[in-house]
């Protein structure tokens, strides 16, 4: 069987190197020396442990600037995100330690909530972080998940592509290194641990495959498939639907060039899917009616203008040795949305490799879905270096089930993953010379073509700055000496996205503290089933003091601002107002607080307003 008639039977069983003739031996024969064999076996395991090392070592120096300080060091921009992501690791351990609700929250955005099965929670990553997160705190545990996401996607590629496409090990590497530390997945790191958690993906992709292949069994292999698939929802709803369309545009684009395939195949494929789709289903059946239809539920989110600029495309991410930050503004939504930076050089090799290798069905397959959702992450509108060019093909799909949901840029993650296994495998054709029917490539002209579209995009360590350290007030405890079960301890300004401290506050004190508003999404007229927002509803208190973290410049207040920041209070349930005194804007945020409450009083490194009395809600009875 040639390249050209591979099939998804084929690439799961792809013959490896063989072994020496004694590899069962054991030992020679009269004498305790390994044999070949073993020393064949053994020389295979020290190059995979070699591999994910690098990859470690590779995770570790990208995350190197962060773990110089866990707790004082953050990305330069969107700081919201980390804040909640610590957050949920504490959430984690108050659903270890206390039982609480995994997938509804009433310790952020008092009195109403936030639907966290909405929001992903991660529970799949921050659960087995618990020990991690109450030995050294949630600040340690987030830089912890990110360097083991990163090495552990780029692992996981390697076993899978290592053991069922590929048969040289430097191809899979090669493969498995840009799944886990392409551009993409660069640009999330700092921010989305969630996203970068892509280590059951391989996984998910060769059991669907297996499905495919002679002798597969359709209720075991769907059993299998539908553990991993339910897990992987409790990581990110949003890389499972990706996986799933990944699947089905691969599957589509190589059975129209191979329909003989489908004829033996389709049966145990739809069977096993329908066993995954009825047990997955029961078991998500309870999380997914909260999600959808519990309270603080939304019914999707408007980005669907959130797509890639064309000239990102050839442009080189922003956290990579050719990366220039400065010419990569308004190609991407925001810095945590690099998606789809592959650069020029990685550009035309790919061109040059589908040309070349043309008539490779399996290739031909992964060219095509690889541009199939290149161009959905151009979003409903393309553009180029920031200038609408005209419609974008998003907007043909944005109003389907589900995909409303979807931010359309991060379907670049899903061509970069695809680049990295038409890497994989192109560099396995060059290796083991098996590229029937084309031209053959040397190894030294391959080794140079994939250095000069690589080398632009080796990681380079994430960019920290220092950040407020969580206050003494906080730490040591003397918070709670003001603040009974079911009140809030308001921060100044107020949690939300943009000021995002208190959520560190509340995860510092393992969620005793509860704190108003937040980061998160929900509806955005605080009614269940609007379309989602960023945060609570407007809120004039919340509002006010924003505006003066901002600008530096106290504001001007009257009775009417000061009668509703006394109603926004009563409402959230505060005990107490808490303004660090080392924040930026102290001075202008104090005055201006002190005119809506009065004077505040001086705690450890905290003013603190005591607004007990005003803020309890009065109880009446109604003589009827």
């Amino acid at each position: 069987m040639t390249v050209a008639d591979s099939s998804p039977e084929f690439l799961l069983d792809r013959p490896k190197p063989a072994a020496p003739d004694d590899v069962t031996d054991g030992v020679a024969p009269g004498r305790g020396r390994p044999t070949a064999g073993r020393v064949w076996r053994w020389s295979k395991r020290r190059a995979d442990l070699l591999i994910v090392a690098v990859y470690v070592v590779t995770a570790v120096w990208v995350t190197g600037r962060l773990w110089v300080d866990p707790a004082g060091r953050v990305a330069p921009a969107l700081q919201s995100d980390p804040s909640l992501m610590q957050w949920f690791l504490a959430h984690a351990v108050r659903v270890v330690t206390h039982g609480e609700n995994p997938l509804f929250t009433e310790r952020m955005n008092v009195p109403d909530g936030v639907n966290l099965m909405a929001n992903t929670p991660m529970l799949g990553l921050s659960l087995p972080m618990v020990p991690v997160t109450m030995l050294f705190g949630p600040a340690v545990a987030f830089v912890t998940l990110v360097t083991l996401m990163l090495s552990g996607t780029a692992a996981a590629w390697y076993f899978v592509l290592s053991r069922h496409l590929v048969s040289s090990r430097a191809a899979a590497a090669v493969g498995g290194w840009f799944c886990g530390f392409c551009p993409a997945m660069l640009a999330h790191a700092n921010w989305h641990p969630n996203i970068i958690g892509q280590v059951l993906v391989p996984f998910i992709v060769w059991r669907v495959l297996v499905l495919c292949r002679p002798g597969a069994r359709p209720v075991r292999d769907g059993l299998i498939l539908a553990a991993l698939v339910v897990y992987q929802a409790f990581i990110n709803e949003e890389i499972l639907l990706f996986t799933a369309l990944a699947c089905a545009v691969f599957l589509l684009a190589y059975v129209l060039q191979r329909r003989e395939m489908w004829a033996p195949a389709w049966r145990r494929l739809l069977g096993g899917l329908a066993v995954c789709a009825v047990v997955a289903g029961a078991l998500l059946a309870y999380p997914l009616y909260v999600q959808f239809a519990g309270p603080q539920n939304y019914q999707g989110i408007q980005v669907a203008h959130f797509g890639n600029d064309l000239a990102a495309f050839t442009s080189f991410g922003t956290p990579t040795l050719g990366g220039n930050e400065l010419a990569n503004q308004n190609l991407a939504p925001n810095p945590s949305e690099e998606n789809s930076f592959f650069g020029w050089p990685l550009v035309l090799l790919l061109v040059v490799l589908t040309v070349w290798l043309w008539r490779d069905a399996v290739v031909r397959a992964l060219a095509f879905s690889a541009l199939f959702f290149a161009l959905l992450s151009l979003g409903s509108v393309v553009s180029y270096q920031g200038r609408e060019i005209g419609p974008g093909p998003w907007a043909l799909f944005v109003h389907l089930p589900l995909l409303h949901f979807v931010v359309p840029t991060r379907f670049g993650m899903i061509a970069s993953t695809l680049v990295g296994v038409i890497l994989a495998v192109a560099t396995d054709r060059v290796l083991s010379r098996r590229a029937a029917g084309v031209p053959g490539v040397s190894r030294r002209a391959w080794a140079l073509a994939l250095a000069m579209a690589l080398v632009p995009l080796i990681p380079v360590a994430l960019p920290a700055r220092g950040r407020p350290a969580v206050p003494d007030f906080v730490t040591s405890g003397t918070w709670r000496s003001y603040v009974a079960e079911g009140q809030t301890v308001v921060p100044v300004p107020v949690t939300e996205n943009g000021n995002a401290d208190g959520l560190r506050w509340a995860a510092a004190t393992r969620l005793d503290m509860s704190v108003p508003r937040g980061y998160f999404l929900g509806p955005s007229n605080g009614q269940d089933g609007d379309v989602a927002a960023f945060g609570a509803p407007p809120s004039q208190g919340a509002g006010l003091l924003a505006r003066v973290a901002v600008s530096g410049v106290p504001a001007d207040v009257d009775d009417r601002q000061r009668r509703l920041f006394i109603d926004d209070l009563r409402y959230w349930n505060a005990a107490i107002v808490v303004l660090p005194v080392r924040h930026l804007q102290a001075p202008a945020l104090r005055r201006t607080v002190e005119d809506l409450l009065g004077p505040g009083q001086r705690v450890d490194d905290v003013w603190v307003w005591d607004v007990r009395e005003i803020a309890t809600p009065r109880r009446t009875e109604t003589i009827r």
